[in-house]
């Protein structure tokens, strides 16, 4: 669930990043309700999702509020990266008449390219944190991931599959934060 939160947190984060930096209002509309989502804890919103998505779809839940959680990173990187553009490159484009698609294609996206991939990095560790706090707080058993067994182990004094659980949760956390690591080596080496 913590892979699938990633995407849908890339997907919606960097989006709204990008369509929300063409615009001012937007920006200045949009940037305070994100820093909302991000300061608000997951527990105290947790139970309200879960009878939006119904408890017969508890996994859907789960993934929404680890998406939740990663969203903010994501959000926050892309929209500075996309600020961040050399001004000596943003008046040559004002001097050649470039459009607004034209910038944003040229000279920003490839500006926020490092950011973008460092707060993926961040939120791939975040919808790990996300989803186990998610399904702990779910509690309906229907999403039966890691930290349900974390749940159970606790609950009957199984110390040996608790920190098993432990591991595999930490395995699944420095797994995603590598992959991350290795796309943003990857691409970031491509560009030089």
């Amino acid at each position: 669930m913590a892979l699938k939160a990633l995407i849908v947190a890339a997907l919606i984060g960097g989006g709204l990043a990008i369509s929300v930096s063409l615009s001012r209002p937007a920006e200045r509309a949009v940037a305070p309700l994100a820093v909302t989502l991000q300061v608000t804890p997951v527990v105290a919103i947790a139970p309200l999702v879960l009878i939006w998505f119904g408890l017969d779809h508890a996994d859907r839940a789960v993934t929404a509020l680890a998406a939740a959680i990663a969203f903010f990173p994501i959000f926050s990187g892309v929209l500075t990266g996309l600020k961040s553009a050399d001004p000596d490159l943003e008046r040559l484009f004002d001097l050649h008449a470039a459009t607004p698609l034209q910038r944003l294609w040229r000279l920003r996206l490839p500006s926020a390219l490092p950011f973008a991939l460092e707060g993926l990095r961040v939120a791939a560790g975040q919808a790990v944190v996300g989803a186990v706090v998610a399904e702990f707080v779910s509690g309906s058993g229907a999403a039966q991931g890691l930290a349900w067994r974390l749940l159970e182990a606790g609950n009957r004094l199984r110390t040996a599959d608790l920190l098993a659980a432990l591991v595999c949760l930490a395995v699944l956390g420095l797994a995603l934060n590598g992959v991350t690591r290795l796309i943003e080596q990857r691409i970031l080496r491509d560009r030089v």
